[in-house]
């Protein structure tokens, strides 16, 4: 994957392929019909865009006023409702991220970088390398290395351009055993600095690589329908919707 393979990034991508691993027979490229919640941000924040991915998820885009000039949330929800939660800098650098299971669990990025993820640099020189701590709580620590460099190709996704990268990365714990690798492409949105997914392959740590893709379908702005759903609509298995989905607030705790 192309450009700064951080936190958020790795803890989503690693969800993407849960999913895809877990949905049985995927109606790929369908809608399937379901009731829209509507995402709620914490007070102080807003939310700017909407993307409905496939491997059925949808992600609410939004910044908070009390954080530095640059950093940006995104929420993304699957079938059962929110399941992880990250913010970036100006730098696309995952400063925290929360997996939002029974009980959320926060991850964040280590201090001192030896080689800072830089979405400057990818568009400066057209190739970035990083390396990097993470420490997840209770204080498990791991590293990750790669790299995201640009193919100087673009595609235009729901009448959005977005140019094309390519990736690697490989995330070890303090012993040096891999735990997961991944290859691939994604795609970049140069004014936003945002990363989307892209189709990839991951291996788990068992040296097998499994193909999956979580690029966007939609591009959902203030106004438009489907703007703040949180309700995938693409790849999802349709026994698994809820029947009645209301307003999505994020868990009290993470306000």
């Amino acid at each position: 994957m192309s450009a700064p393979l951080t936190i958020g990034r790795l803890g989503d991508m690693l969800r993407i392929l849960i999913l895809a691993s877990a949905v049985a027979l995927p109606v790929l490229g369908l809608p399937v019909p379901a009731l829209a919640g509507s995402f709620m941000p914490p007070e102080g924040c807003q939310t700017f865009m909407t993307v409905q991915a496939r491997q059925c998820r949808v992600s609410n885009h939004y910044k908070c006023s009390a954080d530095p000039a640059g950093d940006q949330w995104r929420a993304d929800f699957d079938q059962q409702g929110p399941f992880f939660l990250s913010r970036i800098n100006s730098e696309a650098e995952w400063v925290e991220s929360f997996d939002l299971g029974e009980v959320a669990v926060r991850q964040t990025l280590d201090p001192q970088p030896s080689d800072p993820a830089s979405f400057s640099e990818l568009l400066a020189s057209q190739v970035d390398t990083f390396a990097f701590g993470l420490t997840r709580e209770p204080g498990e620590k791991t590293k990750v290395t790669g790299f995201d460099r640009l193919t100087g190709r673009s595609v235009v996704i729901d009448g959005i351009t977005l140019q094309v990268t390519e990736f690697e990365f490989t995330e070890t714990d303090t012993a040096g055993t891999i735990i997961r690798q991944s290859r691939g492409q994604e795609y970049i949105h140069p004014e936003w600095r945002l990363f989307f997914a892209g189709p990839s392959e991951w291996n788990g740590g068992d040296g097998e690589f499994l193909p999956i893709d979580g690029s966007p379908v939609q591009f959902i702005f203030p106004g438009e329908p489907g703007f703040a759903a949180t309700e995938p609509l693409f790849d999802c298995d349709p026994l698994m919707t809820r029947a009645e989905p209301g307003p999505s607030p994020l868990p009290a705790a993470l306000k």
